[in-house]
């Protein structure tokens, strides 16, 4: 995938993981942009774990496995924070 790709799916994914995780209104678009790819590199080593392809392209799957690392992202860094 190229650099903008990542950005556009990073952004949404890091989006809907804020959303889920309840830290919408703490984060802005930057910070939701390094949430995502962050969590397509988490979701992609979590779903090799388990002998499934991570991010494979511009898809849904892939913004999937981006929202699931985005979301265990953000929980731990909510363990770690306390909050």
């Amino acid at each position: 995938m190229g650099i903008l790709s990542w950005i556009i799916i990073g952004g949404f994914a890091g989006w809907v993981a804020s959303l889920i995780m309840k830290t919408d209104k703490k984060m802005g678009l930057l910070a939701n942009i390094i949430v995502g790819i962050i969590g397509a590199v988490i979701g992609g080593y979590l779903m090799s774990l388990i002998n499934k392809a991570g991010v494979t392209g511009f898809n849904l799957y892939s913004f999937g496995v981006a929202v699931l690392g985005s979301v265990v992202f953000l929980f731990v860094i909510k363990l770690i924070r306390g909050k």
